[in-house]
């Protein structure tokens, strides 16, 4: 069986062709500017060159008939007919309360994923374009839509309810959801693999950390909290979101710099962060080293992302009572050896202990916790696309 599987931004469109036999990548690749000029396919089938195709794409129904020629190329492709395919697997970033599990697409799941727009207005939209292309150029092939929010559903209501009147969730569904669902699910199952232990056995906190990051505990294996909210803006201060702030700041805000609605949401989600506070870039690279150079406000603005890792790390402990493992994942977790030294740094007293030559890694898994730790700490590079593609060949199976 071979998924597609694909993950639609406003003018994007990532995918990836996986044998599920195996679970090999037969090709991947990303369309860019689309409906914008200069359109680009960027492709890769594995064990050939990578080939770029520049074409003007209008939108995301002519991308997806590019991607399908790519694939199918006797020299550049991965599959000789498109009757390979067997199904596809859509990313689809906000599902509410409607999903708790991936699900196979009709009508009535494009009308929730729909009604879910409002919560999710930069992200559901380009989400069902792909959805309605996918249909249109394979009609016929099973479509399954696998949801960022679903895998926090678990969560009780004492974590995902606010202090707001309750009427508030009742009539506008106001509560916590949780992002990078795919993403925390993938990595806590593969952490019980390493560890050689049941997901139901252990509990462990899972850092998702890139230029958007959140932070999740993971109780025998389903999500207790997580740090985003309603929107992907609560949480951990990231690359230009601001995170967790005093709410009252942004009336304060609106009145002093005469902002309006769509102004004060422009300041929180894309210039602020360690954009805002460091003023050099959202990159932690360009932060790092700036730091490097004595740049004062990108030293603080590492200072203040790596504490705010470490304290939700620690209100999860508290939180869960115990503590198995901590991973570290997504493009600084992954990488940055920097990043994770400085978020574990004085945690002994908790049972965390990281191992600075063992810690000297980037981008592939490995346990750095030193011996002494009694909490595992690994890094786990993140399969998001793998994750989507198992998820759908299981609904299919149902």
């Amino acid at each position: 069986m071979k998924v597609l599987v694909i993950n639609c931004g406003s003018s994007s469109l990532k995918y990836q062709v996986i044998d599920m036999e195996n679970e090999n990548v037969l090709a991947k690749g990303l369309v860019e500017r689309i409906g914008i000029p200069g359109s680009v396919l960027k492709h890769e089938a594995t064990g050939k060159e990578k080939v770029t195709i520049e074409d003007e794409m209008q939108d995301h129904k002519i991308a997806l008939e590019h991607v399908i020629k790519a694939i199918l190329d006797p020299a550049h492709g991965a599959i000789k007919d498109i009757s390979e395919i067997t199904a596809v697997g859509h990313r689809v970033v906000h599902g509410g309360e409607k999903f708790s599990a991936s699900v196979k697409i009709d009508e009535d799941v494009k009308k929730a994923v729909e009604e879910c727009i409002e919560l999710a207005p930069l992200h559901n939209p380009p989400n069902l374009i792909g959805i309605n292309a996918c249909e249109e150029i394979l009609p016929g092939v099973p479509m399954v839509g696998v949801f960022d929010t679903a895998f926090h559903q678990t969560m009780p209501k004492s974590s995902y309810l606010y202090g707001l009147p309750y009427e508030y969730y009742e009539k506008y569904k106001m509560r916590k959801y949780g992002f990078h669902g795919t993403s925390h699910k993938y990595v806590s199952q593969r952490t019980a693999e390493l560890l050689g232990k049941n997901p139901e056995d252990i509990n462990i906190i899972t850092c998702h950390l890139g230029n958007g990051a959140s932070v999740t505990a993971i109780e025998k294996g389903k999500s207790v909290d997580t740090s985003m909210g309603l929107t992907p803006l609560q949480g951990l201060i990231m690359g230009t979101r601001c995170g967790d702030i005093d709410p009252a700041i942004v009336t304060f805000l609106m009145e002093k710099e005469n902002l309006s609605i769509s102004q004060i949401n422009d300041v929180m989600n894309k210039k602020s962060g360690v954009l805002g506070i460091s003023g050099v870039s959202s990159d932690f690279r360009d932060i790092e080293q700036a730091a490097a150079d004595n740049n004062e406000r990108a030293k603080v603005a590492l200072e203040t992302y790596y504490k705010t890792v470490k304290k939700y790390i620690g209100s999860y402990m508290a939180e869960m009572g115990s503590l198995d493992a901590i991973i570290f994942t997504a493009g600084l977790g992954e990488n940055s050896s920097e990043a994770r030294a400085e978020i574990c740094k004085d945690m002994q007293a908790l049972g965390i202990e990281v191992d600075s030559e063992r810690n000297n890694v980037r981008g592939k898994e490995q346990i750095i916790s030193s011996d002494a730790s009694k909490i595992k700490v690994l890094v786990i590079p993140t399969n998001e696309e793998l994750m989507i593609a198992r998820e759908t060949l299981e609904v299919l199976n149902k």
